[in-house]
């Protein structure tokens, strides 16, 4: 068995430029001191046929794990249907999720996965966003008590600060203490109040190693729509789907743009079905400060199966 690794590590190696003991009125040679990061890497991966169907009976040996193009050694696996969960709800309460019933068939979808899909030992934890502002309603938690308290609270006001919410909701998921981890983000997409950028909040969440499912409902999908709520002049309804597509597809989770509330809650079902049948794959890797992005690439031994995973850190 293997121990799931979180940690973080830093090695000094220490050389000299001279070999041996310097001789009487040498210079001794100036110590030279390396800093390199080793750090443990989890990936979450999904495997499924060209049908759409999980793919659940490969081991460690199926896959191949690349870091920039080089193969790194798989030093944990796991695969286990019943692992505990812990979900991060992000929950868009700002003024425009309060047209269109869109904040009340969110609740009623979360409702749903809560009390009918999660299991009892998994986490949920619930952030709220609006006007520049996350706040954490419910801490992560195996009893929803306080979750669906707070749930039905949840009141439409203010802007929406989304890449913002998106940025520092990563940090925050990322202390659960289910065996499997993912963000799951519920917005309408609208975006007019946030300091960072979409590119900037995407390279915050790289940095942890679980999911983002977005979920965009009832995007205003035509000019008209969008007009009375956007900010920036070049924003547009396609823009707005692009931006949640990246998030999830750079970490490895899913994208879903729905505009009722049976596909709502459809989704919300899907969702929590993948969750239980992905992969847990680590390994360590080994990086100096200041190196930049690197990509990632899971592979298996049967080429005709589709892999989904993040694309890097």
């Amino acid at each position: 068995m293997f121990l799931r690794p979180r940690s973080l590590f830093v090695i000094l190696l220490l050389g000299w430029g001279i070999a041996g003991r310097p001789a009487p009125g040498q210079d001794q040679a100036q110590e030279i001191t390396h800093q390199i990061f080793v750090r443990a890497i989890t990936i979450s991966v999904t495997v499924q046929d060209r049908s759409g169907r999980y793919i659940n009976d490969l081991a460690r040996e199926d896959f191949t794990v690349l870091e920039n193009g080089r193969k790194k050694d798989i030093t944990y696996f796991e695969h286990d249907f019943n692992a505990p969960l812990s979900l991060t709800v992000l929950l868009d309460v700002s003024g425009s999720m309060a047209l269109e019933d869109k904040l009340a068939d969110c609740r009623a979808a979360l409702r749903t996965l809560v009390t009918n899909w999660l299991a009892p030992r998994d986490e949920a934890a619930l952030l709220v966003f609006a006007d520049g502002q996350v706040e954490v309603a419910a801490p992560h938690a195996v009893d929803k008590a306080r979750f669906l308290a707070e749930l039905d609270k949840a009141a439409g006001y203010g802007r929406t600060a989304l890449n913002d919410a998106v940025a520092v909701s990563s940090e925050f998921a990322d202390r659960g203490g289910g065996e499997k981890r993912a963000v799951l983000l519920l917005t309408d997409g609208i975006e007019n109040d946030s300091r960072t950028t979409p590119d900037q909040a995407l390279a915050i969440a790289r940095r942890t190693d679980m999911p983002i499912y977005t979920i965009g409902y009832k995007v205003p999908l035509s000019e008209r729509l969008l007009q009375a709520h956007k900010r920036k002049a070049g924003a547009t309804p396609a823009g707005l789907i692009d931006d949640l597509r990246k998030f999830s597809e750079a970490t490895g989770g899913k994208a879903f743009i729905l505009d009722t509330l049976p596909r709502l809650k459809s989704a919300l079902g899907e969702i929590r079905r993948e969750l239980s049948q992905q992969y847990l794959l680590g390994y360590t890797s080994n990086k100096k400060p200041g190196e930049n992005y690197r990509s990632l690439q899971v592979l298996t031994s049967h080429s005709r199966y589709r892999v989904r995973t993040r694309q890097g850190y």
